[in-house]
């Protein structure tokens, strides 16, 4: 399996590439953005390693890029900047995941076997034989990725889609942030759990509009229930 380590530190790309070759990886190096975005076109790579600071064309933009380009390869961005900020503006550039420098290379590696085994097939609630999932007046069509609730259209980013498609296939069932970020990003480390709430609230505003009533619960202690708001509860 091929990887894409998009990195310009040569001690980093030493340590990477040596330990992901001695655990049968085939590693490709791209020392800045710019190459490493025209290397990402060729399609070869089961995962692309993307550091954010970058000469070139920094991380942020690469992954963006090859976002555009309609381009899934799962993307594990490396950064020395772990504030929830940068978390946050990393996943919603696409990444898959978010691993902060330093790291030890056990946790990179259990990262990336969580995306490869990701992306080569495991069962998703795309893959159910509805392409609509529905609760109430809210739908999700898991083809278009279009959202909608009472008929009016929300666009959804990478992570809020597979965000409510988690929430849409576990309705009425309380979900701890650790499944949200095991089943959402992907990962089986307790990586900051506030990177959750921060997407709650951006699904909570693009689904409430003109007062309707709230479907994203906060279970205080426990996480989140999708459901229904009945007429006799608090809004």
């Amino acid at each position: 399996m091929r990887i894409l380590l998009v990195e310009d530190e040569p001690a980093v790309v030493s340590v990477i590439s040596r330990g992901l070759t001695e655990s049968g990886y085939e590693v490709s190096v791209a020392p800045d953005g710019l190459l490493g975005l025209e290397m990402s076109r060729s399609g070869e790579f089961v995962l692309i390693i993307l550091d954010v600071m970058l000469p070139g064309m920094n991380g942020i933009e690469v992954c963006r890029q090859i976002r555009a380009e309609k381009n899934g390869t799962p993307i594990l961005m490396l950064t020395a900047l772990s504030t929830i900020d940068n978390v946050v503006m990393g996943l919603d550039s696409g990444a898959d995941d978010y691993l902060t420098k330093p790291y030890k290379f056990q946790e990179l590696e259990a990262r990336i076997r969580s995306l490869v085994r990701r992306q080569n097939g495991n069962v998703t609630p795309a893959a159910k034989p509805s392409n609509i999932l529905r609760l109430g007046d809210l739908a999700l069509n898991t083809d278009t990725r279009q959202a909608s609730r009472n008929n009016r259209i929300f666009t959804l980013t990478a992570t809020e889609y597979r965000l409510l498609e988690y929430l849409l296939s576990n309705p009425r069932k309380v979900l701890s942030r650790a499944e949200i970020l095991e089943h959402v990003w992907g990962i089986d480390f307790n990586m900051n759990t506030k990177v959750v709430d921060v997407y709650i609230n951006y699904l909570r505003k693009k689904i409430n509009k003109e007062s309707e009533p709230e479907m994203i619960h906060t279970i205080v202690g426990h996480g989140y229930m999708l459901k229904e708001t009945l007429a006799d509860e608090d809004q």
